[in-house]
């Protein structure tokens, strides 16, 4: 069944205890996504990007609210709207930027785009095309930590339009079978690609209900404030590295782009008047924003200087991946199997354990 608290979340612990400059670097982070999108929409549009570009603008307070909270053995996989994700968790803007561009300094080293991101030092297993492809890869990390014994957590993201696939369903039986620390976020945006999701999915009430079928805790939020996304998930991380039992979640949140730029019907499956609604009302920026001000966190001239501080960032960033090099051809079979490149004995064996 769902879990609740009767705490407002400004006063559950995991955000009581923030300090003043954390809660202007949530701030700062979230800004640092927009401007990185926008600046990546521009030169899209522009022609100098290849394959699709999948944006997250309207949403960066659930993914830096989540990966807020990792830890050392916490490690995050996503979908193919990664950019928020990759950045909240550490990657720089040049390497992120570089990427899109197809550039060799790019964090997949040009080979990957918008889709797929990777940073293993940060924990950070990526950026999936497949739909709901990062489901059962998810469950695996989970089962790794297991395995060895560490009290961690696997945080998978995935879409509402996810939720249907088998794999997905079957990553879950696992799960709540073998009692493995896997937290599903399901960031449910309300369109799947351009399909509604009362079009798409049978549900009653929620979508995480569906956790019921396995005997799995769920629970089901709006993640626009940070404060909420960080209590929630908090209960959730709790019980994956306390108990090592799984949990599925659903966060209420709005994308103001179309499923990809390459989306040409964002107006006609949803209404103008709808997304303007969802800009003006429930930015997650703006709302932060607000919450810094009236507790005297911040000042408004300084939040600004921070915007400022974020698109000059992103700005030098699409520099930086302009004058990049583009791969050389002859790396075309790098970069497949790491074990192949680095030589090791699974490499040559076909043979890997997680105690490796």
């Amino acid at each position: 069944m769902a879990t609740a608290t009767d705490l407002p979340a400004a006063q559950h612990p995991i955000n009581a205890n923030l300090t003043a400059d954390e809660k202007i670097e949530l701030y700062r982070k979230m800004v640092r996504v927009r401007r990185f999108e926008q600046v990546s929409l521009q030169h899209y549009q522009g022609g100098s990007m290849g394959g699709f570009l999948h944006l997250y603008i309207g949403q960066e307070s659930v993914a830096i609210g989540c990966v807020s909270l990792m830890g050392k053995n916490d490690h995050v996989i996503t979908a193919y709207r990664d950019h928020a994700h990759a950045l909240g968790v550490g990657m720089t803007m040049n390497e992120c930027m570089a990427e899109l561009f197809g550039k060799v300094t790019g964090c997949s080293r040009g080979k990957g785009g918008s889709m797929h991101y990777f940073a293993p030092d940060k924990n950070y297993w990526g950026g999936h095309g497949i739909v709901a492809g990062q489901t059962p890869l998810g469950l695996g990390l989970a089962y790794g930590l297991k395995y060895r014994g560490l009290k961690g957590a696997a945080i998978c993201f995935l879409g509402d339009g996810a939720v249907n696939q088998g794999a997905f369903h079957e990553s879950l039986n696992l799960a709540a079978l073998w009692d493995l620390p896997v937290i599903y976020i399901i960031e449910n945006n309300g369109y799947s690609m351009g399909t509604s999701q009362e079009r798409s999915s049978a549900f009653d009430g929620c979508l995480a209900k569906r956790a019921e079928g396995y005997g799995m805790a769920w629970d089901h939020f709006v993640g626009e404030n940070i404060y909420d996304v960080r209590a929630g998930i908090q209960k959730a991380i709790d019980r994956a590295h306390n108990e090592s039992k799984p949990t599925l979640l659903e966060i209420a949140t709005y994308r103001w782009e179309g499923h990809s730029v390459a989306d040409a019907n964002k107006l006609k499956y949803r209404t103008k008047e709808e997304v303007e609604r969802y800009q003006k009302e429930h930015d997650p920026i703006q709302v932060w924003k607000a919450v810094l001000i009236a507790e005297g966190v911040a000042t408004e001239a300084e939040l600004k200087k921070i915007d400022r501080e974020a698109q000059a960032e992103a700005e030098a960033s699409a520099e930086f991946a302009k004058v990049s090099p583009y791969p050389e051809p002859e790396t075309i079979f790098e970069d497949v199997y790491w074990e192949v490149d680095n030589k090791t004995e699974a490499g040559a064996t076909g043979r890997h354990f997680f105690n490796d």
